[in-house]
C-alpha cells in the first residue's frame, strides 16, 4: 500500500455526508464539595467548548483527511443553528446543504467533565422524523448538489434523530446507483432494515445484535467470526449489501466483502493503546473507511486503515477528528 499516493488523492474526493448534525458542548471545571441542595457535586466551570457532533463529526474527519466534505442535513432555525454554521465557518466548510427547520431544534449534547471524569451529559433534541416538508427541501437540496459537484461518494450517518428517514435512504440510495457513487452507511436500530443496495453497512457489535434481534457469542475469535460470517450472511441476502464492516470495540473489526460473487471475511483485532475517550471512534471508522473505498483500495486495506484511525481517536478525550499527520505517520510505520 502506497499511504503517500492514498493521501494526495484526497484532495479530489468529495464527499456528500447525509445524517443528524449536531453541537457537542463541552463544559470543563474542578470540583472541590458536594451541593448542600442534593448529593451532587459542584463544578466550578473553568473552559467552555463547542464541537462539531454527529454527522457533522463525520465531515470535519473528512476535511480532516484532506478531503471536501459536503454536510446534507436538516438544523432548528435556532440559536444553536447559528452557533453550528459560526463553527463550520471556522473550518471553512461547505454549508450549502444545511435546511433550517421552523419546526424543529437544532440538536445540542452538553457534558460536564469535572475534575477530568464525566460527571453529566445533557442533550437537546427531537427525533421526530422530518415532516414532509422538510424532507422534500433536504432531498431537493441533495439532487441539486448531485447536480452541481462530483460525488465521489455518500455517507448516510444515522443518529436516529429523524433526519434521514426511510424515504430519504430510498430516494439517497437510488440517486446514488443511477450516478454509479459508492454509499456507506453507518445505521441506527430504527432503521437498520431501511437500507438496501448500499456499497458498505457499518454497525457496531451492539447495534448489529438490536438490528437483526440475534446473540453474537464473542467468547473467542473463532466462534466470533462464526456468528457474525451468519450474521453478515443474512443482512446481504435480505438488504444486498456488498460490506458488511461490524466494529468490535476492544477485539477490533469484522469485514465480509460479498462483491467478488463469494464472500471474503476477516477480523482484525485493535491497535494496542492507551484509550482515553471512545466517543466519535465510530465517526472516524466510517470516513477513512469511505475514503480508502473511494480511492480504490482491496478490502483488507480499507478496514486496516480504518481500524488505524479509529483506535487513534481513542486517545483523545472527548469527540475529535483524525490527525491526518499521526496517521499517516503510523500507517508508514506499520
Amino acid at each position: 500500500m502506497n499511504i503517500d499516493l492514498f493521501f494526495q488523492s484526497l484532495g479530489q474526493q468529495n464527499v456528500m455526508i447525509i445524517g443528524d448534525v449536531m453541537i457537542d458542548a463541552y463544559m470543563w471545571g474542578d470540583v472541590s464539595r458536594i451541593s448542600p441542595e442534593a448529593p451532587v457535586p459542584i463544578v466550578a466551570i473553568t473552559q467552555r467548548e463547542q464541537r462539531l457532533g454527529g454527522a457533522a463529526n463525520v465531515a470535519l474527519n473528512i476535511h480532516s483527511m484532506g478531503a471536501n466534505p459536503i454536510i446534507c442535513s436538516v438544523l432548528g432555525n435556532d440559536d444553536h443553528n447559528k452557533e453550528f454554521q459560526q463553527i463550520m465557518y471556522g473550518y471553512d466548510m461547505d454549508k450549502r446543504g444545511i435546511i433550517s427547520s421552523d419546526v424543529r431544534r437544532t440538536t445540542v449534547k452538553s457534558r460536564v467533565i469535572g475534575n477530568k471524569m464525566h460527571i453529566v451529559r445533557v442533550d437537546e433534541e427531537d427525533t421526530m422524523y422530518l415532516n414532509s416538508n422538510d424532507e422534500e427541501a433536504l432531498l431537493d437540496r441533495i439532487r441539486r448538489i448531485l447536480k452541481q459537484v462530483p460525488i465521489s461518494a455518500i455517507i448516510l450517518q444515522d443518529y436516529d434523530k429523524g433526519v434521514i428517514t426511510p424515504h430519504v435512504i430510498d430516494v439517497v440510495t437510488e440517486l446514488a446507483r443511477k450516478k454509479k457513487i459508492i454509499t456507506t452507511v453507518d445505521p441506527k436500530h430504527r432503521n437498520f432494515a431501511s437500507y438496501h443496495d448500499v456499497t458498505l453497512f457499518k454497525p457496531n457489535l451492539k447495534e448489529l445484535r438490536e438490528g437483526l434481534n440475534i446473540e453474537i457469542d464473542d467468547s473467542s475469535v473463532e466462534s466470533l467470526q462464526r456468528d457474525l460470517d451468519a450474521a453478515a450472511q443474512v443482512i446481504h441476502k435480505r438488504q444486498h449489501i456488498d460490506i458488511i464492516f461490524i466494529t468490535l470495540s476492544d477485539k477490533g473489526v469484522y469485514v465480509c466483502d460479498f462483491r467478488s460473487g463469494k464472500h471474503r471475511s476477516l477480523i482484525l483485532p485493535a491497535q494496542l493503546r492507551s484509550v482515553a475517550d471512545v466517543s466519535g471512534a465510530g465517526d472516524t471508522v466510517i470516513s477513512v473507511a469511505t475514503l480508502a473505498l473511494a480511492a480504490g483500495l482491496p478490502i483488507e486495506e480499507v478496514v486496516s486503515i480504518a481500524n488505524h484511525a479509529g483506535g487513534l481517536v481513542c486517545e483523545q478525550v472527548g469527540v475529535v477528528p483524525i490527525d491526518r499527520q499521526r496517521l499517516m505517520d503510523e500507517l508508514n510505520e506499520a
